[in-house]
Formats: structure tokens, sequence, C-alpha cells
């Protein structure tokens, strides 16, 4: 049999970290017809069930098409189960609205709760919501036929330590050699996977789409083959995001203007093959340039944003002084070179000071 285990969906995230009102509503809706045509893939691949390892949900605010469209999905493919246990962004707000809780929907609570998926009865699947006061009990109180092909639902950060009173601490001792196949898990929003112990390993499966610039890697599911006899688990991660994140280092070192500038990130962009029209660029711009470099943050921006969904340049550049060639230097600028120089400032600030300082005493004003 076939399982789609899938994670941190964020529905109704909020999306405005950097985009305008308009972007942030079609990523918001595009989080819900990711989720959508996960389903939809699951129906095309004959997927059994899907595991739903927390935060469907942003916050205890939920939308009304949000919301439906999770239940629509649900009602209209009764041939998948949906497995679904709540993260530390869930609420119960979701469960509470529905009226009637759909046949192929099962959830869990604080207490260890199984299901058989297969026919033969053989492939088990076992979740707890855990609590902050009681999750090491929880944790530890586990026990499954070891018999059994075991996959366990969790929310929350894999440790190697003692918890506490940690409730999003998931301690690994105390799921080893229990006989653990598959330990399914969502609260890392990339995709890892890990040895568990002889027999088995841990997964998160990471995010359906990326929301930020920290989420730059490859989104999706992964979806498990169980040989229901042999106890075999073959995963494979499935990237799926309808957009992809991704952070550009641009050294731009020795660059005199804002044209080469966004030459030659154009060119970087451009030699990256995975970079397509629709994804998001943050375009990080490192090395060092001359202190007369003109350097328009916003014209640079501007240039490359049309080409792509969205687009932020970050100007991590230094400034370079080459005091030697104010050595000699006759002229009013030469002389305010050399005194900056024999300042007690940081080069940082010598620089800043510099800089400031012939860009008016070419004309330029002080408040530019």
């Amino acid at each position: 049999m076939k399982i789609i285990h899938c994670a941190d969906i964020h529905l109704d995230s909020k999306m405005t970290s950097n985009l305008d009102k308009e972007k942030a509503k079609i990523r918001k809706g595009e989080l819900v017809l990711t989720f959508k045509r996960m389903v939809e893939y699951a129906v095309s691949n004959c997927i059994s069930a899907i595991l739903i390892c927390g935060d469907l949900f942003d916050s205890k605010v939920i939308s009304a098409y949000a919301r439906n469209a999770v239940l629509t999905s649900i009602n209209e493919n009764p041939g998948i189960d949906f497995f679904y246990i709540k993260g530390n962004h869930d609420s119960d707000g979701f469960i509470d609205s529905i009226r009637d809780i759909p046949e192929n929907m099962h959830l869990f609570n604080e207490s260890w709760t199984s299901y058989s998926l297969s026919k033969n009865g053989k492939i088990k699947l076992h979740g707890c919501e855990l609590l902050g006061t009681d999750s090491a009990k929880q944790q530890a109180s586990f026990a499954p036929n070891p018999m059994d092909i075991n996959i366990v639902m969790l929310h929350g950060q894999v440790a190697e330590t003692s918890i506490g009173e940690k409730t999003e601490i998931i301690d690994l001792r105390k799921f080893r050699n229990k006989g653990i196949n598959y330990l399914a898990l969502g609260h890392i929003h990339e995709y890892r996977t890990a040895v568990l112990d002889g027999e088995g390993k841990y997964c998160y499966s990471g995010c359906l789409e990326g929301r930020g610039f920290d989420e730059c890697s490859s989104h999706g599911f992964v979806v498990l083959d169980i040989d229901e006899y042999t106890g075999v688990i073959k995963d494979d991660f499935i990237p799926f995001a309808s957009r992809n994140l991704f952070t550009v280092y641009v050294d731009i070192s020795g660059l005199n203007n804002s044209q080469e500038i966004i030459s030659t990130i154009k060119d970087k962009l451009t030699q990256n093959p995975e970079i397509r029209s629709k994804d998001m660029i943050k375009i990080v711009l490192t090395g060092e340039v001359g202190v007369d470099c003109e350097k328009d943050i916003d014209f640079i921006t501007q240039a490359v944003f049309d080409e792509y969904f969205f687009v932020k340049v970050c100007d991590e550049s230094g400034i370079y002084i080459d005091y030697e060639s104010y050595l000699l230097d006759e002229s009013l600028k030469g002389e305010f070179v050399r005194l900056v120089k024999a300042s007690n400032h940081s080069e940082e600030k010598k620089a800043e000071i510099i800089k400031l300082g012939l860009h008016v005493l070419s004309g330029g004003k002080a408040e530019e």
C-alpha cells in the first residue's frame, strides 16, 4: 500500500513578511491549492492514506475557504483515509467547526491512538498529541507490538536528551528498539531523514510550500510504498511546491555602477537552471566595491523584479578604499580622505564617512 506523509502546510499564513497585499493574497491561496493538488496526486497514484503530521493551519483564526477546501478534499475522496494530528500552530477550532466528522478523517488526542491500515491488520499507525507537563510520560508509555509494521505520527523537534516540560521536544531515545519502522514527523520545514535504530528511520516531510527565505529548500511530501507481507518500506520525497524560494549570493567586487551590478545579477540567475520566472528570489550582494561606486539598490531591484514573481535585494557588500591613490592628491578630496584615514574611527566608519564626503564634494546632496 502507498501512503503520503505531509506536514506543516500552514494554511491561512499571512504571507506578508516579504510580499505586498496583492501577492500575499496569491501565495495564501496557493497554499490551499497545493494541498488540493496533493490530494489529486494521491487519487492518481493509488494512495490509500494521507498522514498530516501537524500544523495544517497557521493559527487559531481559520478562513472559511481554507476550512471548506480541506473538508471538500476529504469528503470527495472517501477511498483515501486522512489522519490528522495537531501541531503547535493548530487549535481545536478546525475540528470544532465541523458538524459531522467525515468517516475517512481520523484524529488523535493526548493518549496513544492506533489504527489498522492494511486488510491483514499488520500495518499499524500510531499517534499522540504531546502535552507540556505530561510529554515525557506520554512518550515513554508508547509500546507497540514489534511484530507489526509500525508507523508513528508525531509533531515536534527531535532530540537526544530529556525533554523536561517542553511539548515540542521528541526524545528519540524513548522510541528506539520498539519495533518502529517509520517515524513520520512534523515541525521542521525542510525534508530530513535519518536512522532511528536498526529497524527503522525517522523523517520530516517538510512543508508543502516555502513561505519565507528561511525556507529555501525543496518542498513537497513523502510517499511511502509498504509491502504488507515483508514490512519493507520504500520512501521517496516528491518535490511539489508551486513556487520555490532561492537566496542567491552575487559578488560585485570591482564593479563601478548599478548597470554593471544588474548585468552581473542577471548572469548569475540565468546560470542556475532551477530558477524559474515564477519563483521568489532573494539576492545578497557581497564583496567590496570602490568608494565611488554608484549603487542604487531600489533601481537594481526594479530592474530584476519584473522577471520573477518576487525579488528582494540585500546589500551586504563592503567598501574598498585605495588610500594610496589619495596620498599625493592635492585636491580637497585628497585632503579629506587623508584626514579621515588618520582619524580614530573604525575602518567601516571611515569608509562610510569617506563615501558620503566624496559624494558631497562631487556635487551631491548630503541627505541622498
